[in-house]
């Protein structure tokens, strides 16, 4: 059985696809986490969002970090998409979901997955505003 569904796409990203991975009949929780574009920065007015990926290491590191959620947290699976290219204000870059027995495990799952992720994944992000943009979360 599949745990883990790792995705880097400049497709829309599906949360019924993300959900659906998870769903198991011996669970009685799936959290989600979904992350969206919004449109102010630090009082700035952002127009949309840029994500570069070095694919083959994010990817990698994607699957490790849900690796560790299986290992750190009692989950059954757990789904990690993230998009590259231009998003618009409300578009969705990234998705996690995690199914567990219990509640607390999947919350703890996604929160430790999406914290990590922002920490280690080879994904940039550019900012573009109405007077220029700005490169950030440069790592690793």
């Amino acid at each position: 059985m599949q745990r883990t569904f790792i995705k880097i796409t400049s497709e829309k990203l599906d949360l019924q696809e993300c959900y659906h991975f998870v769903e198991d009949d011996a669970c009685g929780g799936i959290s989600a986490f979904i992350g969206t574009v919004r449109n102010d920065t630090q009082g700035k007015k952002v127009t949309r969002l840029d994500f570069s990926t070095y694919k083959p290491m994010a990817m990698k590191e994607m699957e490790k970090i849900a690796h560790l959620a299986l290992e750190q947290f009692d989950i059954k699976k757990i789904a990690i998409h993230h998009a590259e290219g231009m998003l618009k204000i409300g578009a969705i870059p990234v998705i996690i979901t995690a199914s567990a027995k219990h509640r607390k495990a999947a919350f703890l799952a996604c929160e430790f997955a999406i914290d990590t992720l922002k920490k280690t994944v080879p994904i940039w992000k550019k900012e573009h505003f109405s007077d220029g943009e700005i490169w950030v979360n440069a790592h690793p």
